[in-house]
């Protein structure tokens, strides 16, 4: 196979593989929301953010991480999907809000290391659950540890925080 050939074909398999990998967050992340929501259908909106707003948020918000979700024309909630980093590889994560801006789930969509993966474990997750735009979490204190998971737990500690400061500032400047 030429040099040529080759470096077509690896390219067009990491755009492949990118492709599938995008349809199955896609799809993990439809089905918690129908979960949540206990939903068949829902339509999403994303949330646009000026730059100079952007550039004050503690995360940084998109036309790809940040949506409305709706049903009937009736408003339910946002979504935001995030990532955070584990020991070497990030994980990708979903963290879903009702309409009062209350933490509903939060779910470890995708976790790439062999190790860790404790993070994405339903009973530690749920601690989450009910946590408001104004708390501060901190590891350890008010969100268990986890043995063998303790950077990806901290990470994920870390944007969830951010991700309550960055809800607050959107509200509180009346972006949402």
């Amino acid at each position: 196979m030429s040099i040529k050939k080759l470096v077509l074909f690896i390219l067009l398999s990491i755009v492949l593989l990118g492709f599938g990998q995008s349809n199955k967050i896609e799809a993990l992340i439809q089905k918690e929301i129908k979960e949540v929501f206990t939903l068949k259908t829902y339509t999403k909106q994303p949330i646009a953010v000026s730059d100079e707003l952007n550039d004050i948020l503690p995360l940084k918000i998109t036309e790809t991480n940040f949506f409305k979700i709706k049903s009937n024309n009736t408003f339910l909630g946002y979504y935001y999907l995030g990532h955070a980093y584990g020991k070497v590889a990030n994980f990708d994560f979903i963290v879903i809000f009702d309409k009062d801006l209350i933490v509903s789930k939060v779910k470890i969509l995708i976790y790439r290391e062999d190790h860790g993966g404790e993070v994405g474990s339903k009973r530690w997750l749920k601690q989450f659950i009910g946590k408001i735009t104004t708390d501060n979490l901190i590891y350890q204190k008010n969100i268990a540890a986890i043995s063998g998971a303790t950077i990806s737990a901290k990470s994920m500690v870390n944007e969830v925080n951010k991700l309550l400061r960055t809800m607050d500032i959107l509200n509180n400047k009346k972006q949402l």
